[in-house]
């Protein structure tokens, strides 16, 4: 499990941890172990834009990110080459799935936007292992809808800043990124290698 240093309430799991969607047992074992609230929030992800406030645990239906302002509530969403991310307030939480798409929807702004509406102000982020431009190879008709983010593979293909993208979305917060790539570096599930059905959880909670 990683952890950003310094800070409480933020956690990315890794391959080692087991995929943990839907898997009540294996949360709880999880939580305990490492001293995580065992009432979990979900979403069913879509690679989209939209955004849940959530009160109590279970599932807040179709949504990329979620946030709370209730202590001891665990805000998931689960990632396997995509990007979770962290936000924090003094008093409140959020989480989000960041793929391309969700990228290109400001999915992260939005949650940000969401939360600074109803007065929690988010001050700092954290950003999970995702692919990174070394490995997301894309077509030009992707490219293209991130001007300014290009960038080129490790096989010298056209690729995607992400990582690039996801931080403009946070600027103006105290940002710490996780800087593993799903792709390459060993102990994650990526999709985009071979397939994988595993997911990593991005967790953060109050």
């Amino acid at each position: 499990m990683i952890r950003p240093p310094g800070q409480a309430g933020v956690a990315f799991t890794e391959r080692s941890d087991g995929d943990l969607r839907g898997d009540e047992a294996a949360r709880r074992t999880l939580s305990v172990a490492q001293r995580i609230p065992d009432r979990w929030a979900t979403v069913d992800q879509v690679h989209g834009a939209e955004v849940a406030r959530v009160d109590g645990p279970g599932n807040a239906g179709r949504a990329d990110a979620l946030w709370t302002t209730e202590p001891d509530l665990t805000l998931a969403v689960f990632t396997a080459d995509c990007f979770g991310v962290a936000i924090r307030s003094a008093s409140a939480v959020g989480v989000a799935h960041a793929g391309w798409r969700g990228a290109r929807a400001d999915v992260v702004g939005r949650l940000r936007r969401a939360m600074t509406a109803s007065d929690q102000d988010p001050e700092w982020a954290a950003v999970g292992p995702g692919i990174g431009p070394c490995c997301f190879e894309v077509g030009p008709e992707v490219a293209q809808q991130f001007p300014g983010h290009a960038s080129t593979t490790s096989w010298a293909t056209e690729s995607v800043d992400l990582p690039g993208v996801i931080e403009e979305q946070l600027n103006g917060l105290d940002v710490w990124f996780s800087e593993g790539c799903t792709h390459h570096d060993d102990g994650f599930f990526s999709h985009r290698l071979d397939a994988s059905m595993g997911r990593l959880a991005t967790l953060a909670w109050l």
